[in-house]
């Protein structure tokens, strides 16, 4: 083979090298982004819209929560809670959602059960970690009978939003394990401000620890005991608000509120509205 020959030769051969070299290099690149995009925890999941974020409601008689749930910028990433103060329910439509404040109690929330019992419905019971502590079979009754628990602190201090992240952050996970322990390891589902004084911090800690915060759209009244009457006409009043409806087991004579209780049960089911639980992630 003589000279040009050969040299002709080499050219083909090293612009075949540089081609392979090109294809490798390119397969690389695009290699890198495919694995980054599989990493655990980088799917960002922001509350927003129907999924219930939004400002809360506030507690007995006022507004809270006025941080909002845009605060600290939506949800947190572990367990996919969003931070978000969710108030729509899970079963859509128009459903309602039945909430249960400030217990147990060894004599309202029995009763409470019943009612609910009766009219095959769930509701979520945002307990106080000492009450649960100390009433560890009424917690397990709840659990037993399908309904959800909820974080309502320590010692549902109002004022709370105003005091160190150190002290909201005791308050809410020393209530948690409480609750946990007294139901046998049950999950707390849900975190809601006392009086609806949430901030960005405490809904970040409640999200980080797998409770959804959680606010209401109706305020029963049945905390200042106005009479049966007034609290069914003030739930059918407001639920044009949305479908989150507050009443307590817990802080005294809850007669009323069982009475009323029953009635609004009885109106929904009149009006086709059905009952679920408050959303916990984003849709």
């Amino acid at each position: 083979m003589d000279f040009k020959a050969r040299m002709g030769n080499v050219g083909s051969r090293s612009r075949a090298a540089v081609a392979v070299a090109v294809v490798v290099a390119a397969a690389t690149a695009w290699a890198v982004p495919t694995v980054t995009a599989t990493v655990p925890g980088h799917d960002r999941n922001v509350a927003q819209g129907q999924d219930g974020s939004g400002e809360g409601q506030g507690g007995r008689g006022g507004q809270g929560g006025q941080d909002g749930a845009q605060g600290s910028g939506g949800g947190a990433q572990q367990g996919r809670i969003p931070e978000g103060i969710a108030h729509a329910s899970e079963a859509g439509g128009n459903a309602v959602n039945i909430t249960i404040d400030d217990g147990p109690d060894p004599v309202w929330t029995p009763k409470v059960l019943d009612v609910l019992k009766r009219y095959g419905v769930k509701a979520t019971f945002c307990m106080i970690g000492p009450q649960a502590k100390a009433h560890p079979d009424l917690v397990k009754q709840v659990v037993a009978a399908g309904h959800r628990l909820c974080d309502h602190t320590v010692d549902h201090d109002t004022s709370m939003d105003k005091k160190p992240v150190a002290y909201q952050e005791r308050e809410i996970l020393d209530a948690k394990k409480m609750i946990e322990q007294a139901a046998g390891g049950a999950e707390v589902m849900y975190y809601r401000a006392p009086g609806g004084s949430f901030t960005p911090d405490s809904r970040r800690i409640a999200a980080a620890n797998g409770m959804r915060p959680l606010g209401w759209n109706v305020d029963s009244k049945d905390f200042e005991k106005p009479g049966t009457a007034a609290i069914v006409e003030t739930v059918k009043k407001e639920l044009g608000n949305g479908p989150t409806v507050l009443f307590h087991d817990g802080g005294g004579d809850r007669q009323q509120t069982v009475e009323a209780l029953g009635q609004v049960l009885t109106w929904l089911k009149s009006q086709g509205r059905a009952t679920g639980f408050p959303v916990r992630t984003a849709p």
